[in-house]
């Protein structure tokens, strides 16, 4: 299924706290407050689905999860989808990509065209 995926300029407001929320399972206070700090200063960039989902070593979730399949409808309705929010992995430490708020719109995204670019913020995340 090739289909064009139509992004916002800017992430949804709620990303924001959920990314924080899926981080502070991962890292102090001080580090999750940086680094939502470091998104909101970030330029908005473009990567591809496939090397995002490859960066961070997640699998491609298929139709059958409901999140998935909610976004996938959003894009067949031509619907704009928010960007995603990344905290940069380190190869040599052998820290993936992380995908803080995202993860099913990329997914979705990639189903439609894994060679389309998404939109995202990146952030290196500073302890």
């Amino acid at each position: 299924m090739s289909r064009k995926v139509k992004w916002l300029d800017q992430p949804d407001a709620e990303d924001f706290p959920k990314a924080a929320n899926y981080l502070h399972l991962l890292v102090n206070d001080g580090a999750v407050q940086a680094t939502v700090g470091a998104w909101e200063a970030a330029p908005l960039t473009h990567q591809k689905a496939t090397d995002l989902l490859r960066a961070s070593g997640l699998p491609v979730l298929d139709a059958s999860d409901p999140h998935v399949a909610a976004y996938l409808k959003l894009i067949r309705d031509g619907v704009r989808l928010s960007p995603i929010l990344l905290v940069r992995g380190n190869l040599p430490a052998g820290v993936p990509l992380h995908v803080a708020a995202g993860y099913h719109r990329v997914c979705a995204s990639y189903l439609s065209n894994p060679n389309a670019d998404i939109p995202v913020l990146l952030a290196d995340l500073t302890l």
